[in-house]
């Protein structure tokens, strides 16, 4: 009986490779950072609170971590407590998981992430200007993949705007169910 080793094998290490990368794929490294968020808004203006609310939801629904704890969002009230500000700013700082391995390297998973008004629910549509202007400029910072972007924000108007936005970003893993 004639046994070929030759494609055998070639299989045997494709297999094996694909084990190992996908085992180096579910960890990462976790990468600081401190990014000032200027909100630029025609449709909807925010107190200080309220633009903290939003971005700390965002930062939390994208996987910003390591712990909730971990992630700050402070912004300044120029005008007072809860009046909104044409030209509101919040200073972020968190880490989000970048895959990779190292020695220090923590467990993570791609999970998907979906937005469009009322999901999830502090959402609507006149937050469409602050989730385009988070996508473009907060979302870079997190490793992302499969984005498919329907974003249509038109100023001053709440009718016209809609936005719907999914990807996947790699986070922590979700807490398993016993």
């Amino acid at each position: 009986m004639l046994i070929r080793r030759g494609p055998l094998l070639a299989v045997t290490a494709l297999l094996i490779g694909g084990i190992v990368s996908a085992v180096s794929a579910d960890t990462g490294n976790w990468t600081p950072h401190k990014y000032t968020f200027n909100f630029m808004g025609f449709t909807t203006t925010y107190s200080c609170e309220g633009l903290e609310d939003k971005l700390k939801v965002l930062l939390q629904m994208n996987g910003a971590g390591p712990e909730v704890r971990d992630i700050h969002v402070n912004a300044p009230c120029d005008r007072g407590l809860g009046r909104p500000d044409k030209l509101a700013f919040a200073y972020l700082t968190f880490s989000t998981l970048q895959p990779g391995s190292a020695a220090d390297a923590s467990p993570g998973e791609w999970r998907h992430v979906a937005l469009a008004p009322r999901h999830p629910y502090q959402f609507d549509y006149g937050d469409c200007e602050l989730i385009e202007q988070f996508r473009d400029k907060v979302l870079p910072l997190f490793a992302t993949r499969n984005l498919k972007n329907n974003v249509t924000c038109i100023p001053h108007q709440d009718s016209g705007s809609n936005f719907r936005l999914s990807y996947d970003v790699f986070g922590t893993p979700a807490a398993k169910k016993p």
